[in-house]
């Protein structure tokens, strides 16, 4: 069988705690990744400052090229929430956002974490993509519940936010 792409050859992302310098090149990703919000630079550096606990960073040849902002909910300590994934386009396809999140589920600051949520929109089909990979990743099921409503919270400037909630496999093994 033959390899399109030699796998010996495919070089790795490195994966780490942002610092406020990377605040910057974080909202550079971002615009480069439409159609995600954009942020200020300032919401990014405050995330790579403040958050970098819960965020993290991917670069390739010193190149940023990923980025998970989470934070624990501060009501329930129990919960991962993420706010935002930026993938380069030259890094995707390897599964790049997976890793991320598993990275940071790793970390001491998520030990009592059980569960990651995140807000979807119903066309954002690359979101709806890998958190359905994740979930799987975590022989779990993803719950699904309108949450921030176009209407409602959004004054139809903005599609409605699909609240996803997936039980982590350490959670369900404590369960059994």
């Amino acid at each position: 069988m033959q390899y399109p792409i030699d796998p010996m050859r495919i070089d790795l992302p490195s994966i780490r705690k942002p610092v406020a310098e990377d605040g910057a090149k974080v909202w550079e990703l971002v615009q480069a990744c439409k159609p995600l919000d954009e942020n200020s630079m300032y919401c990014n550096l405050l995330q790579s400052d403040h958050f970098a606990d819960t965020c993290c960073l991917a670069e390739l040849s010193q190149e940023t090229v990923g980025w998970v902002s989470a934070y624990v909910l501060p009501n329930d300590p129990e919960t991962l929430f993420v706010w935002q994934v930026a993938v380069a386009e030259k890094a995707r396809g390897r599964g790049l956002g997976s890793l991320m999140l598993q990275s940071m589920l790793q970390r001491p600051q998520c030990k009592a974490v059980n569960r990651l949520q995140t807000t979807i929109t119903a066309d954002n089909n690359a979101s709806w993509s890998l958190f359905r990979r994740f979930a799987s990743f975590q022989d779990s099921q993803m719950d699904i519940q309108p949450y921030y409503t176009q209407a409602l919270h959004f004054q139809e400037r903005h599609k409605t936010e699909n609240l996803v909630t997936i039980p982590l496999a350490r959670q369900q093994a404590l369960a059994a």
